[in-house]
């Protein structure tokens, strides 16, 4: 699918203000306003039937009377006026327009349905809309300032843009008081039309953004986000905040993981396929923005930690420890030398390297000078608590000044009104500047973990070979039995048509048969009530395990069977599943849950009762490659129970991988599978090798 062409929403001509207003407060006046003091050069034409100028402008009663042609409409008239109006600029064939008034799906069913009309007349004239219910746009090298927003940022590197509106004129506001420039803001409200993947594509080469910023609560279509910001994060880095975390779908989950699964689950997988950088508050935001806008990616992890204080020097030591990403460069010899020579004896010249209390311009400009000279010193993080005898501007610039050494260069001056005027410095020279260490190693890793993310290859999911016919002759036997659950019998053939290795399994439906299977197999054994009514087997004491003879069996049958009639009268009972017995390996569970926005969201970790207690799980968007298997396993906190401690063996982790990319293909080839759960799946030690998957669900779509 082609990119929208949004030029003329971001660029226009001449736009028409439809509902501008003389009145002061009004939506109307403001955007008119706003307009005019941005200094935009094109053509304005105020719409109001009841005025006839407006800041010296001629007004026109319709845009249907201007004679000129018309790029951009701005609406800021009641929402029941809109689709009319919207109606009156499809025929002047107004290309583009950003619906600024509230009142539709936000404010209920009757605004939902105007919200509709919208939708159809949008199509009818293949126009690009934006909102309703919008704060507007900002174009700061287009010198537009289409919105209704008290303030407008300077012209900067950074694009932002905002489902909520009233978050927007926040963030304008302090980003105006923080000297933070923009080349885009856009509000995009509602979403009738435009919606976050249409700004993403107009944002991939445009010009004056180099990073993208975005706060949203939903996407539309999250595939199509995925593979879009996959495709864009390799150009320039995204920075997204998300809000409103709770279960995606209205249907009661059956399994494991669809109980588990929820709407932020989904999206934090797909900001970690895709390479969004997800930030967990709008501070997290511009924080990193500030340091991706300013500063060059770091060549590698290594950073040093330079400080006049040794608490905050410690505190951003630790959090470098903590980080995963980074590391606290090792000085040189030569370099500690050089140190030594130029500060007092009491300094630490040793990474966090503290030049004291009493330190100057000069004393910080000699030691950062030494260090970033270092090859194996890949950025810098410089602390400045004010002292009596610190030179807060001076040092500021000395900060400036190393930007020649082409290192990314992050200062923490630590304070509030003594440090005001060497912040102002700090922002003038772009140097980001974090209140705390804590935050500046935070940004400082996700600049490292972009970078390392453009430096891994390209890989595609793993396609195996599979009779997907045999599959389908499953499900249809499924669904023409009404079974929205697939029996045990049938799930085990589905994945052994995948490639999954399954434990010699058969279904009994009398006693006799199953002692006479369970002899077959030989003791001890593992026995399953089969029914497609009954989906957690233990609940319903459904599961017999180390059966050690045949009176055992025939024991366990009757109790199983009776047990569940009992509980679940309705259940249609087949009989039990004698199972062998799996004696070895590690208990795993890789199961799927369908995601509304997303599709197929995978889940692995650590199986059996585990999942239910710890819920330590990790989650990726199906198809996988091996890199996504891979982080997956390693993501879990039980990991290094896999990899084996305290002498035990590790288990076999590429049988895992495997297992995980083949439940990626079945779930990508059958749509119509909703929930799966192998649980536990047995993972052998890798002196043996290979995998289990000994208990399987599978439900299919009604």
């Amino acid at each position: 699918m082609e990119k929208r062409d949004l030029e003329r929403l971001f660029k226009p001509r001449s736009i028409a203000v439809i509902g501008a207003s003389r009145k002061k407060g009004k939506v109307g006046h403001d955007v008119l306003k706003n307009l005019l003091s941005s200094g935009f050069k094109g053509k304005i034409y105020p719409i109001n039937p009841a005025v006839h100028k407006i800041f010296d402008l001629p007004v026109y009663k319709s845009v249907e009377d201007i004679k000129g042609k018309v790029d951009l409409a701005i609406f800021a008239i009641p929402s029941r006026a809109v689709p009319a109006a919207l109606e009156s600029c499809g025929r002047k064939g107004i290309n583009s327009a950003i619906v600024i008034s509230a009142g539709f799906k936000e404010s209920g069913p009757e605004g939902a349905k105007l919200e509709l009309e919208l939708a159809e007349i949008i199509k009818k004239y293949k126009m690009n809309v934006l909102g309703p219910n919008c704060l507007g746009l900002i174009n700061t090298f287009h010198s537009m300032n289409a919105s209704f927003a008290v303030e407008i940022p300077r012209p900067g590197n950074i694009a932002f843009f905002s489902q909520s509106g009233a978050l927007g004129t926040a963030i304008l506001d302090w980003a105006v008081k923080e000297s933070i420039g923009f080349s885009k803001f856009v509000s995009f409200g509602n979403k009738v039309d435009i919606n976050e993947v249409d700004l993403l594509e107009a944002l991939e080469d445009d010009p004056d953004t180099k990073v993208i910023l975005g706060y949203i609560e939903d996407v539309k279509n999250g595939v199509k986000f995925l593979e879009t910001a996959k495709r864009i994060a390799l150009k320039k880095p995204i920075i997204i905040t998300k809000s409103g975390g709770t279960k995606s779908g209205a249907r009661a989950a059956s399994s494991h993981t669809g109980s588990l699964a929820g709407s932020d689950k989904s999206f934090d997988a797909c900001f970690k396929q895709s390479g969004v950088i997800r930030a967990k508050s709008i501070e997290d935001l511009f924080d990193f923005a500030r340091a991706f806008s300013y500063q060059p990616l770091p060549a590698g992890n290594n950073i040093v930690v330079l400080t006049n204080a040794g608490g905050p020097g410690i505190m951003a030591a630790d959090a470098v420890d903590n980080s995963k990403a980074l590391t606290l460069s090792s000085v040189s010899k030569e370099a500690a030398e050089n140190l030594r020579k130029c500060l007092p004896p009491g300094a630490s010249v040793y990474n966090p390297v503290d030049i004291l209390g009493d330190a100057g311009e000069e004393r910080y400009e000699d030691a950062i000078n030494i260090l970033l000279k270092e090859k194996n010193v890949d950025g810098i993080i410089t602390i400045l608590t004010p002292q009596a005898m610190s030179e807060i501007k001076e040092t500021a610039k000395v900060l400036g000044k190393a930007k020649k050494y082409k290192k990314p260069i992050f200062s923490c001056f630590m304070g509030g009104k003594v440090i005001e005027h060497g912040i102002k410095v700090l922002r003038e020279e772009r140097i980001p500047n974090y209140s705390f260490p804590e935050r500046a190693v935070a940004a400082f890793s996700a600049m490292i973990n972009y970078k390392n993310r453009l430096s891994m290859p390209e890989e595609k999911p793993v396609s195996y070979k599979v009779d997907k016919e045999k599959v389908k002759k499953i499900f249809q036997e499924a669904k023409d039995k009404k079974y929205n659950t697939l029996p045990e019998y049938l799930a085990r053939d589905v994945l052994s048509v995948y490639g999954f290795k399954l434990p010699k399994s058969y279904l009994a439906a009398t006693a006799e048969e199953a002692m006479a299977k369970a002899k077959e197999l030989g003791f001890p054994v593992v026995m399953k009530i089969a029914s497609p009514d009954v989906i957690h087997k233990s609940d319903v004491g459904g599961v017999k395990v180390g059966l050690k003879d045949e009176t055992a069996v025939e024991q366990a049958f009757y109790e199983m069977t009776q047990k569940t009639k009992t509980i679940m009268p309705k259940a249609h009972i087949l009989g039990v599943m004698v199972q062998e017995m799996i004696m070895q390996g590690k208990e795993v569970i890789l199961g799927m849950a369908k995601d509304m926005q997303f599709g197929p969201l995978i889940m692995f970790g650590l199986g059996g009762v585990y999942v239910e207690v710890l819920k330590d799980v990790s989650f990726r968007i199906a198809p996988l490659n091996p890199t996504d298997a891979s982080s997956m396993i390693k993501e879990i906190n039980s990991y290094s129970l896999l990899i084996g401690v305290r002498g035990e063996d590790p288990v076999d982790i590429e049988a895992v991988k495997d297992g995980l990319l083949r439940l990626s293909q079945l779930v990508t080839d059958f749509p119509e599978i909703i929930e799966l759960d192998i649980n536990p799946m047995k993972v052998m030690p890798i002196s043996k090798g290979g995998s289990f998957a000994v208990d399987v669900r599978i439900t299919l779509e009604a």
